[in-house]
Parts: structure tokens; sequence; C-alpha cells
């Protein structure tokens, strides 16, 4: 059974999960057009890492629709995928796909985060070190960007949710955020996980309309205060593409709300603890501040089990007095399978626009980590 590694992964400013009253928003969602459909970023070039691992049996932490998993076991006939996401809608999906004559015992479904794991290894019988291959698709699905009650697009409106998980297991949504949140707090919400420069003008705006007694409850209703508050015309993303305004608040939002960072950073640990020797682990990010976690672990610059990154400052990981453990934390048991990391050609953006941040990163698993034991609460 995969033992769970002495790091926590509820990070949060404390004080919102007390102080918070979940209510349901109550706008009124408007139908969006048909989305179009999914289509899976850089599958070839993963695919073409994940079937030379030693094995057949795999992982795919972020089933989604399934795209990735279904061109794996397309590749490899005689493969078994365990089919994991946060996500019901994703879940039930990739029920019904292991219930057909196709994928029956080949998509095995399993419903949790990354840090729902160790739990899930011991439900399943898996041993450690078992799993022939990784894959990673990080951030949000087109599915859930497509569907405005979901509360992630800036370009549909919804309720202000962005919970990955649909509200099941309960936890704060956007909407409470942006109600209870001290303007202190926002600030670093905003700039830490946003990478927003204007933090300090947008969070006072949202502490504006609070005090003006005015409910930010949609998505639209969040995307105007954060323009109104910048006034500064047409934004630019890192790429020099054309960007909303509130894009920037939006990803600071749902990365906070889903603990998303600490969830990765805990995965990239779980994954050297579930690969055998020789294992492939294949990463898809979509922004800096995931790519930087991926790659900080695969290079072995962490402290203490948490990759060296600012927003990971928040963390408090206890204190760690085992030098072997340490040790282990410290080197690296990878080896990356690319020397510069992978990007969507030209064709590819064309064909989906959405690919155009996407970064691979492949490595495989070249040495096992020390036996880590919990640590006994008695």
């Amino acid at each position: 059974m995969l033992k769970r590694l002495l790091i926590p992964t509820r990070i949060r400013l404390d004080y919102l999960r007390h102080n918070t009253i979940t209510a349901e928003a109550k706008a009124t969602v408007a139908s969006p057009p048909p989305a179009a459909p999914h289509v899976p970023v850089l599958c070839d070039k993963a695919i073409e890492y994940l079937k030379e691992a030693p094995g057949r049996t795999f992982f795919d932490m972020t089933f989604g629709a399934g795209g990735h998993t279904r061109r794996l076991l397309e590749a490899l006939p005689d493969a078994k995928v365990y089919a994991l996401d946060r996500d019901p809608v994703a879940h039930q999906l990739a029920q019904e796909l292991s219930e057909t004559a196709e994928y029956k015992g080949r998509i095995i479904p399993l419903l949790g985060k990354f840090s729902d794991i160790p739990r899930l290894f011991g439900e399943q019988s898996l041993a450690k070190n078992s799993i022939a291959g990784i894959l990673f698709d990080f951030g949000c699905s087109s599915m859930q960007f497509d569907e405005a009650e979901r509360g992630f697009s800036i370009s549909h409106d919804g309720p202000l949710d962005m919970r990955m998980d649909g509200g099941r297991s309960g936890g704060l949504t956007a909407a409470d955020v942006v109600a209870k949140a001290e303007e202190g707090d926002l600030v670093k919400i905003l700039r830490i996980y946003g990478e927003e420069k204007a933090a300090k003008k947008i969070a006072r705006a949202i502490v504006d309309a609070r005090n003006g007694m005015i409910k930010i409850e949609t998505t639209r209703q969040l995307a105007n205060i954060v323009e109104d508050a910048l006034a500064s015309g047409p934004r630019k993303d890192k790429l020099q593409r054309p960007a909303h305004s509130a894009t920037k608040a939006f990803q600071a939002l749902r990365i906070f709300v889903n603990n998303e960072l600490n969830e990765i950073n805990y995965a990239m640990l779980l994954a050297n603890e579930m690969l055998r020797l020789d294992g492939r682990l294949v990463t898809i990010t979509f922004h800096s501040l995931e790519d930087t976690i991926v790659k900080r672990h695969i290079a072995g610059n962490v402290t203490a089990g948490a990759a060296n990154l600012m927003p990971l400052k928040y963390s408090s990981h206890g204190l760690i007095d085992d030098p072997q453990m340490l040790q282990s934390l410290s080197e690296t048991n990878w080896r990356q399978l690319h020397r510069h990391v992978i990007v969507p050609d030209p064709a590819e953006v064309a064909r989906n626009s959405r690919s155009r941040s996407a970064k691979l990163r492949a490595a495989v698993k070249i040495s096992a980590p020390p036996e880590i034991h919990e640590k006994s609460t008695e």
C-alpha cells in the first residue's frame, strides 16, 4: 500500500475556512453556444513517451474527457489505465467508457484529487512502485471552461463557483473568497496565484463593491469589476496575445479555491512513490506556476518536500528531522527525456487554440526513494 507522505496538502489562509458562509449562486445562467469537441493537447508526443514504459499499468491523473487515455489504449491494446479525476462529470464519463466492450477491464475510474491517491491505492490493492507510466494534464479541462454553470469562464456568464469537484466535497467557492477575504489577503491571492501586477487596484475595487452592498455572485460581475478597475485598454499576455483584463484574477481565484499548486507539489512527490524503476512520467502544464513546480521536482530542486517556489511560501510542512527523508527530498530521482521543454507546433495551435500555452515534460524514474513512514500521532 502506498503510504501517505509527511506533507500536509490542505494549505489555506485558515481564517477563510472558519469565516465563510457557503451559499449557492443565484444567477440565472444563459445557455452557451455548443462547445467544440474536446481535443487532447500534445497527445502524440505524450503517447510516444508513455508507450515506452516498462509495463502496461498506467495512471491518467487528470482524465477529463479521456482523450489521452483513449489514445494510449489504442497504441497499447494490452494496457490498463487507472483514470483519476476530481470532477464528477469526468468521473461519470470514465465510468461509462469502462462499461463499454472496447474498454471493459482496461479503464478503472477513480474519483478524487491527487492527495487522495494514498487512499485510492489501498482501495485498489495497488503496490507501491508498481505503475509503469503516469500522465498529468494540469489545469482546467475544456469541459469545465465551456460549461457556464461551473463558473470558470470569463466569456460565459454563470455562478462564481470555480470548484473543480463541483462542490462534491463542499469547500470554498470563488464567490465566498471575494465576499469574505480581507483586502490584504485578496492582494496576496491575486499577486501570487495570478501574477497580477494590479492586485492592489483589483482588491480595492472588490472591497469597494462589497462596501456598496454589491454581492459579487457571477463571473460577469467579477469580470466587469476587474475591467472597470483597470480601465487601461486591451491587455496582452506574456506571449503578447490579446487577453481579457480579468484573466489573471480568474486564474488566481481558481488556483486558490482548488488548492492547485499544493496538490501539484504533492502529486509530484506521489509520482515518485507510485512509479516503478524506469517508469515514465509525462506532464502537461499551461502556465509558469505549474511548470516551475514540475521542472524543479524533476531537477531535484526541492526543500522539505516542496518545490522552491514563492507561491508555496504559505505552506507549513512541519518539522522534518529524519536525515534520510531530507536527503531523499533534495536529490533527484528523475532523468528528463528531452533537452528542451516541448511545446505545440503551429499546426496544433491552429487546430486547437487552447494548446498554445502548453508545455510538456517527460522523465524516467532512475532511483527509488527510501521507505517513508507516517509520523505517529500518539
